[in-house]
């Protein structure tokens, strides 16, 4: 099945993993992220227990006590109290399949009641499997087999025999043989070159690791290599050999001992060309490709001999950063592209300046305590010497700085003004809050003294105001003048010359 390919119709004779969608499919795997991950993942572990022992009907209680027996046996199993609702979780994303068990009833009520009984469905237990090999990945996976060559060379030439005095078993096991160890060869070599770009992102944390690891791996490399180089031509002439036995006769042999229940004859003979046409494309003999074409023994010799190079560099650039602390190259590089990003010839020379420092001495550019007592316009021949440090001087090194406070600056002509200010402000809304006493809110236009006057005071009543309530009165002082609110009927309003102040039940009254 093409997993990209769009999702199939289920069709009304499928049955058992062909009978699940895309999205069932996809489904299988929310036990990994759901809440309760951990204990849905060791109950799959004892169903998968019972199913070595050939307990392929497990009940609640069986699944119980081979939970039983995984948590004395490893200390990381969770204790699970009830099992009933992960079971019943499993069988709604199709990973076990339940059906009911009348021969555990030991009374007419219990067989009405019907048990449940689980199992393993087919893709339920290949999800299962995923996440175990996701879980169990370890390094040992992620190496390169130069030790299958001899296997893969004594494999062809049993096959080229075995085709030609007609042993169709030999062949169809010979050929499965060698389409399993290839497949497994590829995929060995994919994870090998993922792990390599992991070492190398990791280096730039932990460098420490690829220092441990390097000698290691330029060695597993440079042994996979040299076999490879010795075995590529003895293998392609090999598979010569066995295609000089009769393709079509290796095809008819492998299709008639293929004993696979649900593949029509047609379907088994395209599949085994097909294995076939990979098998040449590995050592290339000329048959299905061209000669000068590449072939995948050529690709994974040349991605070797390329992560040897790359591992070199890496190598290279690690000493280089653990000698200065810095690479030197990286340093450099990135300097350049600060050059090229100036805007202008000034600012050019002032990151020369900042990198560089071949400006002039440190001691002609301090500046004196008080700027302002030497005017700008007095020559340096006229003006008092400024006070330098000795370190300074001598070294080229500036003064620690001391933790005695600034001395602070006092301005008795601001302060006056300020305080000046403050005074006329505060008269103005005095003689503003005794007008709106004088001559009320209502009937006339506030002007913005009065104005800012009425805002404070109902600041103030309206703070001391009960909550959420519109029947006590409320009042605020200020200025020697009080503003009240009294509860009253529909609105009322303030004119001003900001604008309307409508007041919903509210009255205002001064005094």
């Amino acid at each position: 099945m093409d997993p990209l390919a769009p999702e199939p119709s289920v069709a009304g004779g499928s049955f058992g993993i062909d009978a699940f969608t895309l999205d069932d499919r996809m489904r299988l795997f929310h036990f990994a992220a759901a809440e309760k991950r951990n204990e849905y993942l060791w109950l799959l572990r004892a169903f998968d227990r019972g199913r070595a022992n050939y307990q392929v009907l497990l009940h609640a209680g069986s699944a119980r006590d081979l939970l039983a027996q995984l948590r004395a046996e490893h200390p990381a199993c969770p204790e699970i109290g009830e099992v009933q609702p992960l079971l019943d979780s499993l069988n709604d994303w199709r990973l076990l399949d339940r059906s009911y068990d009348g021969t555990r009833a030991a009374n007419l009520a219990e067989y009405r009641n019907r048990h449940y009984v689980y199992q393993f469905t087919q893709a339920g237990y290949r999800a299962y499997r995923a996440v175990e090999d996701v879980l169990g990945a370890t390094l040992e996976d992620a190496q390169l087999s130069r030790l299958i060559f001899p296997d893969i060379l004594t494999d062809l030439q049993a096959l080229a025999t075995a085709n030609e005095v007609g042993d169709a078993d030999e062949v169809y096991r010979k050929l499965s043989r060698l389409d399993q160890v290839l497949g497994d060869m590829a995929q060995r070599a994919a994870r090998f070159y993922l792990m390599l770009g992991d070492l190398a992102r990791t280096n730039d944390t932990r460098p420490e690791v690829f220092l441990r690891h390097k000698d290691a791996l330029l060695t597993h490399m440079r042994e996979f290599t040299a076999e490879l180089a010795r075995y590529t031509p003895r293998l392609a002439a090999a598979v010569h050999t066995v295609a000089e036995t009769g393709v079509d006769r290796l095809i008819a042999q492998a299709t008639s001992a293929d004993d696979r229940l649900f593949r029509t004859a047609s379907e088994r003979e395209d599949d085994w060309r097909q294995r076939w046409a990979g098998l040449t494309h590995w050592f290339g003999t000329g048959t299905g490709t061209g000669r000068d074409a590449p072939t995948e023994a050529d690709r994974l010799q040349t991605a070797t001999v390329t992560a040897i190079a790359g591992v070199l560099a890496l190598l290279r650039r690690v000493t280089e950063a653990r000698r200065g602390g810095v690479s030197r190259e990286s340093q450099l590089r990135h300097l350049a592209q600060w050059f090229v990003s100036c805007p202008d010839d000034e600012a050019a020379h002032g990151l020369f300046q900042a990198v560089f420092g071949l400006g002039g001495p440190r001691h002609i550019a301090v500046p004196h305590e008080d700027p302002e007592l030497i005017p700008a316009r007095l020559s340096w021949w006229d003006a008092d010497p400024v006070p330098l440090a000795r370190g300074l001087v001598e070294a080229g090194r500036e003064p620690r700085k001391t933790g005695s406070t600034a001395r602070i600056e006092r301005n008795d002509a601001q302060r006056e003004r300020l305080r000046t200010e403050q005074i006329k402000l505060q008269r103005e809304r005095r003689g503003a809050a005794l007008a709106l006493a004088a001559d009320g809110l209502y009937d006339r236009v506030l002007d913005e003294p009065e104005t800012q006057a009425l805002l404070g005071l109902l600041d103030l009543a309206l703070s001391a105001r009960v909550p959420a309530s519109r029947t006590v009165t409320a009042s605020g002082s200020a200025h020697g003048v009080r503003l009240t609110l009294r509860p009253c009927e529909g609105s009322t309003t303030v004119r001003t010359v900001r604008g309307r102040l409508h007041l919903s039940g509210v009255r205002l009254e001064m005094s």
